[in-house]
């Protein structure tokens, strides 16, 4: 243990030390410019080999400097945000394929503001950017608070008393490009989002079509067999963590204990045993749904794709597989366990046995952790108020299963297998499981800010090398701290080892762009792939809503939209196994302008928005804000993956589409909306 608390504080050191030097320095004015008018100018001074990369980036490049502005109260904005005072270079760029501009040394970036009420002058907001060097590619990102009032406006600001006397002075800034213009709608306001003018009115493209979408009704809607698919995925968890050995010793103990208490009376000691099995239940249920409760559906879909949280909980299952693999123990401490014991003894009936298995929840926690952690932050992704407690009632079920059988039938527990090596065995496989799940939690951070460090075939490499260790180990031919002397090779064993070995093998095309369909809702998208055979995947025409309208229109093809996520499990198995069949790849390409909107993107938009939603005023401040809003407010659904099928006007011209890998539906689903688009078409011209 001591040595993993060494390691755990030179890694923060390294950290540190990374993060300690400033390769850039910054200062912010606000400078009077006359007739009213101020400049905010954020200058830079960058050390040689760095450079700071321009406003006007393509998409899919590195981060563009960006101001956002949240709040803007007594003035309104004059002109775009700008870089003066440098030269800027632009280069091709081999990684991310396209032609990047950025400054070097020294550059100032100014937005000018027209002051309209000076007592009431209010500026939030922050300004973001990335500063890389040209010797290693290391980049460091960029983010300034912004947050000036009256106070700090130059002393020499005259404003003529025509601009102080009208009533919006003091008003948030006047609609912009990226802000919410003042247009009647059936709900909420409509944002108007992008510069070019769209083919249809923006209100249109926006409004909801909720009842539109329930004439024709939802296909493949799979929501309960997604709650469904939970239940089985937390009973599997449970199963697994009864064969730890936090959790399988306990099981002869406790029912003995029952069938001991109540010697002569078998019909109670059985009852005792359900009961204690219900706790369990009741337990872990009560802890999934206190976790909704307390964050919310929204907030832990928001959560599961969050770069802090999945860093932290990569972290987490990195600690959890090395003391699984027998570097420390990792234990809750001992006196809350002394604490249930003492409440078990001191009360009697159905108390007693629920602090009993209250008891058994903390004592195995060493080994059941990671489990319930893993399944919580998968439910919480699924959007679904009650989906972490279905989640944790699957596994609290597998949990209780044999200590109420055991109770029942007692003659059972002779033929049960004693504890023994195995279960270090037991632990150790998980641990490789915890490591290669780890990297699934770093990739979903990975893919939603763009950092590129974990590209597909990066990923299949470190999976490929888990997998290959995992069956050496189950061989015998590694040998870990805890494991007993393994004098033969178990027929299941060698099994589980064939398994590994041969899951192995089955990723290795993976290198060249296979597809590999059985993992594809763990491993990164294809587009990510530097080196790709592959040719049978579909890509999105378009990542964005209203320029896919407008090519739509001009091409006369209907839309079909994919709200997606990179941490969206189901849309990579959707876009693995129903995508690449030739059918489906035909008609997405051919006759339909495919838009696919990231709801997890992380990308700033150049400007804060404010919507009314719900009767509350929200703030979009990421691409995955909006698209995740466009769905909310337009079609009334907040769960990924979601297609829906769109004439020109945004009107449904088809069913909704959810999870369902039915590729003879989804081939109906799409020539549905092709069929409704060409009459519609015959309509109008009648």
């Amino acid at each position: 243990m001591q040595k993993a608390v060494l390691f755990f504080f030179l890694f923060i050191s390294v950290l540190t030390n990374t993060y300690a030097q400033e390769p850039t320095k910054w200062t912010l004015n606000l400078t009077d410019k006359g007739n009213g008018e101020v400049e905010l100018s954020a200058s830079f001074k960058i050390d040689p080999t760095w450079h700071i990369y321009d406003i006007n980036l393509p998409d899919g490049g590195p981060i563009p400097t960006s101001l956002a502005i949240d709040n803007l109260k007594g003035a309104t904005k004059v002109g775009k945000f700008k870089a003066v005072n440098s030269t800027l270079k632009k280069v091709y760029d081999e990684i991310f394929g396209m032609e990047v501009g950025y400054y070097e040394k020294q550059v100032t970036f100014v937005q000018r503001l027209k002051i309209t009420d000076k007592a009431a002058f209010v500026l939030e907001g922050d300004l973001r950017g990335q500063v890389c060097s040209e010797v290693d590619g290391q980049c460091i990102p960029i983010k300034i608070d912004l947050s000036f009032k009256s106070k700090d406006l130059p002393a020499s600001l005259v404003v003529s008393k025509t601009e102080t006397g009208k009533e919006d002075s003091a008003v948030t800034e006047a609609p912009t490009e990226n802000n919410t213009p003042d247009v009647e709608s059936s709900t909420d306001s409509v944002p108007q989002l992008t510069t070019s003018a769209p083919p249809t009115d923006k209100a249109t493209l926006w409004t909801p079509v909720i009842e539109e979408l329930r004439t024709y009704g939802a296909a493949g809607d799979t929501s309960n067999m997604s709650l469904f698919w939970i239940f089985l995925v937390g009973m599997g968890g449970g199963f697994i963590a009864l064969l730890t050995p936090c959790v399988w010793p306990m099981i002869p103990m406790t029912v003995s204990f029952f069938l001991k208490r109540n010697k002569k009376d078998k019909g109670k000691a059985i009852k005792d045993a359900i009961t204690y099995g219900l706790g369990i239940i009741i337990i872990y249920v009560a802890l999934g749904l206190i976790i909704t409760a307390v964050f919310g559906a929204s907030a832990l879909n928001d959560l599961s794709t969050s770069a802090i949280f999945n860093l932290i909980f990569f972290g987490l299952l990195v600690l959890f597989a090395v003391s699984f693999f027998g570097a420390f123990e990792l234990v809750l401490p001992s006196s809350w366990t002394n604490k249930m014991d003492q409440k078990a003894d001191s009360t009697t009936g159905i108390i007693s046995i629920f602090f009993m298995a209250f008891t058994l929840a903390l004592v195995s926690f060493s080994c059941t952790g990671p489990i319930i952690g893993t399944l919580l932050v998968e439910a919480a992704g699924s959007g679904s108020m009650i989906a972490p407690a279905v989640g944790m009632f699957g596994f609290a079920f597998a949990l209780a299963i044999p200590f109420s059988l055991f109770a029942i039938f007692p003659s059972w527990l002779e033929s049960m297998p004693k504890s023994g090596g195995w279960l270090n065995s037991v632990k150790v496989v998980l641990g490789f499981l915890e490591l290669a799940l780890a990297l699934k939690f770093l990739s979903v951070a990975d893919l939603a800010y763009g950092w590129g460090i974990l590209d597909r075939e990066v990923f299949l490499a470190l999976w490929i090398i888990i997998f290959v260790l995992l069956g050496v180990y189950l061989l015998g031919k590694i040998k870990l701290p805890h494991d007993s002397d393994l004098k033969h090779i178990s027929v299941p064993r060698l099994f589980m080892a064939i398994i590994s070995f041969a899951f192995a093998v089955y990723m290795i095309p993976g290198l060249w762009g296979a597809p590999l369909k059985a993992i594809s809702a763990f491993s990164p998208p294809l587009f990510t792939q530097d080196f790709n055979l592959y040719k049978g995947e579909v890509h999105a025409k378009f990542d964005d809503y209203e320029a896919g309208m407008e090519y739509a229109q001009k091409n006369n093809k209907p839309v079909m939209i994919d709200f997606s996520g990179y941490g969206c499990v189901n849309c990579r198995k959707m876009e693995a196994s129903v995508w690449t069949d030739s059918r489906v790849k035909d008609i997405l390409e051919k006759d339909y302008v495919l838009i696919t909107l990231m709801v997890d993107d992380k990308k700033k938009l150049p400007e804060v928005i404010e919507v009314e939603e719900n009767g509350k005023t929200s703030k979009l401040k990421t691409v995955g804000d909006k698209w995740s809003y466009l769905q909310r407010h337009k079609f009334g659904t907040n769960s990924q993956p979601y297609y829906v099928l769109l004439n020109h006007e945004g009107k449904p011209i088809g069913p909704s589409y959810a999870y369902d890998e039915d590729v003879p539906k989804y081939l109906n689903f799409l020539n549905k909306g092709l069929s409704n688009f060409k009459k519609q078409k015959e309509d109008i011209k009648e």
